[in-house]
């Protein structure tokens, strides 16, 4: 009579536990919701990401179709960074990890 568990019956427990960050990234690639979540995110970081004299002068930031809708109250300001547009969108997709942001439209 053996009291000890054979080798091969814990390797095989073991290959069906998973920890739960890959169990979440895998669900929500299976729902595709991790295009909306990043999308939220970079919303959510707008200060940290683009410091605080534009976050200031930001009245509101949507996202549509891939797009980046970003209201400013500055005129100078939207001319700006009209003028370094995909450096902007080279900082946000870095940050967001992907290719989230595919095009920003100042208002």
């Amino acid at each position: 009579m053996r009291y000890y568990k054979k080798k091969e019956a814990i390797d095989k427990r073991k290959a069906d536990i998973q920890p739960i960050g890959e169990s979440l990234k895998a669900l929500m690639q299976a729902y595709r919701l991790d295009g909306k979540l990043s999308e939220v995110q970079l919303v959510q970081n707008w200060e940290k990401i683009m410091g605080k004299p534009i976050a200031l002068k930001t009245q509101q930031l949507y996202f549509k179709d891939g797009k980046l809708f970003v209201k400013l109250t500055s005129a100078p300001l939207k001319h700006e960074l009209n003028m370094s547009k995909s450096k902007v969108i080279d900082i946000l997709n870095t940050e967001a990890g992907s290719d989230v942001v595919k095009d920003i439209v100042f208002l």
